[in-house]
């Protein structure tokens, strides 16, 4: 099982700062992401599989596709990565 900093970093192309401790990134996510996007990004932290996430997220195939992109696409915006690194 990954951890959300191990999880973040997997998705980000470059990161050149290290990520702020556990809390404070949760609160900035919670600012950054919208609900399903920060739920689906905690689902891949504890190694769940996609059809667990599609069931809890209530998501079909198209639905999990685009709220994945959209999240690595947020993880990666210049803006976030600057809140979430010290």
């Amino acid at each position: 099982m990954s951890t959300l900093h191990q999880e973040i970093e997997k998705h980000i192309k470059k990161l050149v700062h290290p990520l702020k401790d556990e809390d404070e990134l949760l609160e900035v996510l919670k600012v950054k992401l919208t609900k399903k996007e920060l739920k689906l990004l905690k689902a891949w932290a504890k190694g769940d599989s996609t059809e667990v996430i599609q069931s809890n997220l209530s998501l079909d195939d198209t639905r999990y596709g685009e709220l994945s992109g959209k999240l690595i696409k947020k993880l990666n915006q210049e803006k976030t990565k600057q809140a979430i690194c010290i």
